[in-house]
């Protein structure tokens, strides 16, 4: 194998970064720096960017040393993702978002005017802080890096902390609120750098209950509580639970899929900022359940208040026994590592994210085989998102019978919804499936400023526009598929009669052709076919590009690429009517 990129060396600094990681060995090797360390590769591409700024040959050359890997595949792992510089770069960089949600609320004037300032900025897509738009995260390498969100910022605050080195992220925190108030019950009650406070509040006592249910038990109340994935799929959780469990290979794995990077939703990020242990606890009664030894927290690398809680979660549920070798002394072992990404979308979806982990291209896998069966690093694996697995905690305290009593038959239980864009109260709520569209805008307390309503964006997007005709739609899976919608990843994003839905429609076409991982050719080439047709009005052939994005393409980025501009010009008849 050619270990060599080209002559260049690691500098000091490099070696330093990848080291402090890796741990220093005499001869700049780890003992047990083989191929089975690549998953490695993630954290020490992190390690170098930090520390410097940007990846370069040297530093790509020392990582293919340390882990065994060809420094052609780190340099293919390093250009997959957007927060990677592979070229030098300032030490400060702004990252602005030029989103749909941000993009209403001044982004482009903020670019302008940094332009004009000299700044050193990138545009970005949707940073998940929708809720306080426009938003951007400002990145400081060096010895001590940071990573700053301000949300809302001005062209005036994000130059003022790129100056300032003792600035701290400004950002307002999410309104929450809702009817059926379960899953965000501790956001805002308790310090969320507390284990003390969560205790306090009754954590912990459902990983007990689940120790008296034992694996059967949970997956049967699970099953009784008829639970579905919040993620998009709305894939029964108690099946997933119950293949890996009964997966004869070993080990078995646990995944959470918290790389929410949907524009428009937050909703993952809320709990994880402000409920951390919760998610750790549920993770813990999932491993427990389908007798996984470890858990993996996957995080967009934009949250990084998030990665801070969870951090500070792991550790003190380690140092507590709620983590490790004999969890609350029950004989039962299990840990969790957080894994950070990197800017790219194509990650949310599950073998991509699987892909990611183990250090390579985040690009998707053909399935079969299902994660169920050979998942993360080829063994059974269960993956969930943040808000399926926050769920396994009031479905214990409730019963899954009285689980299933809130909502509908066919949606149980209660939905984060992110609501964003021209609505008086920006936040996320939480309400009982089956509550009216309607009833959710007014508890945002209705459009901002009393404007007429021109659109909502519904399910992200990947999700669908509805015109203010539907406003009546009740939220949930059966409704969503009967009215040819999606609730998807919770998004409810609001346009009055200012916006201007072609700018937006072009806005979401550019973000999948840019987030398209390029691995398949209908995606590759459907998504940048679909955006110059737009952008020359060519709609005649909008149908059939998006018939091969739906029908041809590996993955759910491709195939719901197109959901967004069909119904846009379905129901609003933005680029002409659909036919």
């Amino acid at each position: 194998m050619d270990l060599h990129f080209t002559s260049a060396t690691a500098t000091q600094d490099e070696r330093l970064a990848v080291d402090a990681l890796l741990g220093n060995q005499p001869d700049g090797r780890s003992g047990a720096s083989l191929r089975d360390q690549r998953h490695l590769l993630l954290p020490a591409l992190h390690a170098v960017q930090e520390r410097i700024g940007w990846i370069s040959a040297g530093a790509v050359n020392y990582i293919g040393e340390r882990l065994s890997v060809a420094p052609a595949e780190i340099y293919g792992v390093a250009t997959f993702y957007a927060l990677f510089a592979t070229t030098p770069r300032e030490p400060i960089v702004a990252h602005v978002c030029d989103d749909i949600a941000c993009i209403p609320a001044g982004a482009q004037h903020i670019c302008a005017q940094l332009e004009a300032a000299g700044a050193t900025f990138l545009r970005t897509p949707c940073l998940g802080l929708c809720d306080r738009a426009p938003a951007a995260l400002i990145a400081k390498s060096g010895v001590a890096p940071s990573t700053l969100q301000l949300a809302p910022a001005g062209a005036a605050s994000i130059v003022q902390a790129m100056k300032d080195d003792g600035a701290a992220g400004e950002r307002l925190p999410t309104h929450v609120g809702g009817t059926h108030v379960s899953l965000l019950r501790n956001i805002g009650r308790i310090d969320p750098w507390s284990l003390g406070d969560y205790l306090a509040v009754g954590g912990y006592a459902m990983l007990a209950r689940a120790f008296e249910l034992g694996p059967k038990g949970v997956i049967a109340e699970v099953a009784a509580a008829k639970l579905l994935g919040r993620g998009g799929a709305a894939f029964p959780a108690a099946s997933k639970m119950q293949a890996v469990a009964d997966a004869p290979a070993a080990p078995h794995y646990l995944v959470c899929n918290a790389d929410e990077s949907e524009p428009g939703t937050f909703k993952d990020r809320v709990l994880m900022e402000g409920d951390p242990f919760a998610l750790i606890e549920a993770m813990t009664i999932a491993g427990y359940a389908i007798g996984s030894e470890r858990g993996y927290i996957y995080l967009r690398g934009e949250y990084p208040l998030a990665a801070q809680r969870l951090e500070n979660a792991i550790e003190k549920a380690r140092a507590n026994g709620l983590l490790g070798e004999n969890v609350m002394e029950r004989g039962f072992r299990f840990d969790i590592d957080l894994r950070r990404g990197a800017g790219a979308y194509i990650c949310g979806e599950e073998t991509a994210l699987f892909n990611s982990i183990e250090g390579k291209r985040g690009e998707p896998r053909n399935k079969p085989p299902f994660p169920a069966q050979a998942g993360l690093f080829a063994k059974p694996t269960l993956i969930n998102n943040v808000e399926t697995l926050a769920n396994l905690l009031p479905l214990l305290r409730e019963g899954g019978a009285a689980y299933a009593a809130i909502g509908t038959a066919d949606s149980t239980g209660t939905r984060l919804f992110s609501l964003s864009g021209a609505i008086a109260q920006p936040g996320l709520y939480e309400v009982a499936h089956g509550t009216p569209l309607r009833e959710l805008i007014d508890l945002a307390g209705g459009v901002a400023g009393g404007r007429p309503l021109q659109a909502i964006l519904l399910g992200g997007a990947a999700g669908v526009f509805l015109s203010p005709q539907s406003i009546d739609l009740r939220l949930t899976f059966e409704d969503a598929r009967a009215a040819r919608a999606t609730l998807g990843s919770g998004v409810v994003m609001l346009f009055d009669d200012r916006a201007d839905l072609e700018q937006t429609v072009l806005r979401i076409a550019r973000f999948f052709r840019e987030e398209s991982c390029g691995q398949c050719v209908p995606c590759r080439v459907g998504t940048v076919r679909q955006e110059e047709a737009l952008e020359r009005r060519d709609v005649a052939l909008l149908p059939e590009i998006a018939a091969v994005l739906r029908d041809a393409s590996i993955c759910g980025l491709g195939q719901t690429a197109a959901s967004v501009i069909e119904s846009a010009r379905a129901n609003l008849g933005v680029f002409g009517a659909a036919t």
